[in-house]
C-alpha cells in the first residue's frame, strides 16, 4: 500500500506563475523571502465550519518538486523565458518553510490555514498545485462530514467514483470523504492506496443477465454467503425483489448456517419502500437483515428520508458527495501577505471595494480560544511576535465591530499552525488517515458547539484580532489610501 503519487507534478501551475518567476529572476529578486497565506472566504453550503484536508499531498508535492529535461525543453519551446533562467530552473528544488493547520482540523473563513515563507520564485511557482489539493480535498471532506451527520450514526459509504470528474477526483475524493467520516469506499484504487475499507453489493447487470431474479440472487448468495447484500429494485421492489431476497435467505443461506446480510434499494421512494421492506423482512424472521439505500443522496435527502421514518441502516452516497454538487467550489486563495527584505518584514495587503476581500496582512499567528468547558468560542489573529497572555483578562478587537470593548476572561488558548516543512524538507511526519479521521470526530464531539453544527443558520465562529494586529492592519490601510490620494 502506498500513498505517494509518483508522477512528476512540477508543471501543475498556471502560466503566469512561470512568467512571474522569470521576471523576478531577471530583476534579481529571486532570493528575497516572501510570505503567502492560504485562506478561504466562506463555508460551503452555508455551514458553520469546514474540514482541512489535502496537507499530506501538498507536502509530498513540495518535497519532490523538480523540473525534468522534458519540462525545460517544453518551456524553452514557448519562447517566453530567458535561457539563464531555464538553466537555473533545471536545478530547482523548493527551499521554503511551511506552517499549517493539522490535517483534519475544523477551520473557519479568512484565517491562515497554510502559510508559505520562501524565496520569491519558490513561493510563486507552487500556488496552483497547493490550491488544487486543498480546495478539492477540503471541499469533499466538508461535504462528507455534513452527510455523515445527517445519517445520524448510520453507516455511509462513498459510491461516487463513476461520477467524479476524473480518476484523481475519485481517488483523492475518497481519501477526503474518509477524513470527513464516511465508513468505506467502493473505489478499489483508493482502498489499495490509502487503506480505506471497501464496500460494495451487486450490479443490476448481474440480475438482468440471469433468466430469473431469484436465480441471480441464489447464485450470488452461493458465491458470497458471508456478504450477501441483494439489489432488489431491478424489476419491482415489493412484489419481486424483497420476496426473492427472503426466499434466498430461507432456501440458500439458512441451510448453510448463514444469514442474509442486507438488501439494497437504488431507486424509487426510498422512505416508503424501506418501511415496507422492513415490515416484510421482519415478518419473515429477518430483523437483522440491513437495508442499504443509494441513488443521488446527500445530507438533504438523507434527512428527509429519516424524518419520514425511513428504515435505512446504511447509505451509499455517490455523485452529490464526490462532486459536492450543491456547492462545488471551495474557493481557497493564495495571497502575498509579507515581503521580507534586508532583514525587515514589510506587511502587504490587498485592498478591495468589497470588505470581505480585504486581506489580513503581515506575518501572523493564529490561536483558538476555549471556554472553561473546553469548547472553542473564537479564533484570534496576532502579530507574529505576539504571545497572548490569557492568565488575566485579555482585550481583543472584533474587526467588524471595532468600537465595542471586548475581552476574554477565564479562557485558554492554543496555537493552531505548526511547522511542517523547513528548507523544503518535511519535519513532521504525516499522521495516518485513521488518525486524521479520528481527529475530525474528536473535535466535533468535544470542541465545536452544536450550534455551529446546524445545517441551517449555524452559529458564526468569530475571528478576532489582538489590538496590536488590528492597529497594524488599520495603519497599513491608511498608508495605502494616502499613497493613492498622492497619486491623484
Amino acid at each position: 500500500m502506498t500513498q505517494f503519487d509518483t508522477r512528476n507534478l512540477s508543471m501543475m501551475m498556471d502560466l503566469y506563475e512561470m512568467t512571474m518567476a522569470n521576471g523576478y529572476f531577471a530583476e534579481q529578486g529571486a532570493e528575497d523571502f516572501v510570505t503567502f497565506d492560504v485562506f478561504y472566504r466562506r463555508n460551503p453550503d452555508g455551514g458553520g465550519f469546514a474540514v482541512f484536508a489535502g496537507l499530506q499531498q501538498v507536502l509530498e508535492y513540495l518535497e519532490n518538486l523538480r523540473f525534468t529535461e522534458e519540462d525545460i525543453a517544453y518551456l524553452r519551446s514557448l519562447r517566453l523565458y530567458r535561457e539563464d533562467f531555464l538553466r537555473w530552473l533545471s536545478g530547482f528544488r523548493f527551499r521554503g518553510n511551511v506552517t499549517a493547520l493539522r490535517e483534519g482540523m475544523i477551520m473557519y473563513p479568512n484565517e491562515p490555514i497554510l502559510t508559505v515563507n520562501a524565496p520569491l520564485i519558490d513561493a510563486q511557482l507552487v500556488e496552483t498545485a497547493i490550491l488544487t489539493e486543498i480546495n478539492h480535498q477540503s471541499l469533499i471532506a466538508t461535504k462528507a462530514q455534513r452527510i455523515v451527520r445527517a445519517a445520524e450514526g448510520r453507516a455511509v459509504s462513498d459510491f461516487g467514483a463513476r461520477r467524479a470528474h476524473n480518476v484523481d477526483a475519485a481517488v483523492y475524493g475518497a481519501r477526503a470523504a474518509y477524513i470527513g467520516g464516511v465508513d468505506s469506499t467502493a473505489t478499489v484504487l483508493a482502498g489499495q492506496r490509502f487503506g480505506i475499507p471497501l464496500s460494495g453489493t451487486m450490479a443490476h447487470s448481474w440480475v438482468m443477465y440471469h433468466d430469473e431474479e431469484y436465480t441471480a440472487f441464489r447464485r450470488f448468495a452461493e458465491r458470497y454467503p458471508d456478504n450477501s447484500v441483494l439489489l432488489v429494485d431491478t424489476y419491482n421492489v415489493l412484489e419481486s425483489g424483497v420476496p426473492n431476497a427472503i426466499r434466498t435467505a430461507r432456501e440458500v443461506l439458512q441451510p448453510m448456517g448463514k444469514r442474509l446480510k442486507g438488501i439494497r434499494l437504488d431507486s424509487g421512494d426510498l422512505a416508503y419502500l424501506s418501511k415496507e421492506a422492513r415490515r416484510m423482512l421482519d415478518r419473515a424472521g429477518l430483523p437483522d437483515c440491513k437495508i442499504v439505500a443509494s441513488n443521488s443522496l446527500d445530507e438533504f435527502t438523507i434527512r428527509s428520508i429519516l424524518s419520514q421514518g425511513g428504515c435505512i441502516d446504511a447509505f451509499g452516497v455517490g455523485e452529490r458527495l464526490i462532486t459536492a454538487k450543491s456547492d462545488p467550489v471551495f474557493g481557497a486563495v493564495y495571497k502575498l501577505v509579507a515581503v521580507n527584505k534586508d532583514r525587515a518584514s514589510r506587511p502587504a495587503i490587498k485592498v478591495s471595494e468589497t470588505f470581505e476581500k480585504i486581506t489580513n496582512p503581515g506575518r501572523k499567528r493564529l490561536w483558538r480560544v476555549y471556554d472553561e468547558e473546553g469548547y472553542s468560542v473564537a479564533d484570534l489573529i496576532t502579530l507574529a511576535e505576539e504571545t497572548p497572555d490569557f492568565s488575566r483578562e485579555y482585550p481583543y478587537i472584533d474587526p467588524e465591530k471595532p468600537w465595542k470593548k471586548r475581552s476574554f476572561s477565564n479562557h485558554t488558548i492554543r496555537e493552531l499552525q505548526e511547522t511542517v516543512m523547513l528548507d523544503g524538507k518535511c519535519v513532521k511526519p504525516s499522521p495516518s488517515l485513521e488518525e486524521i479521521r479520528a481527529y475530525v470526530r474528536e473535535q466535533l464531539a468535544h470542541e465545536v458547539w452544536q450550534e455551529e453544527q446546524r445545517f441551517e443558520n449555524p452559529h458564526r465562529h468569530f475571528l478576532d484580532m489582538s489590538p496590536a494586529y488590528y492597529k497594524m492592519k488599520m495603519d497599513l490601510l491608511r498608508q495605502t489610501q494616502e499613497k493613492l490620494l498622492e497619486r491623484e
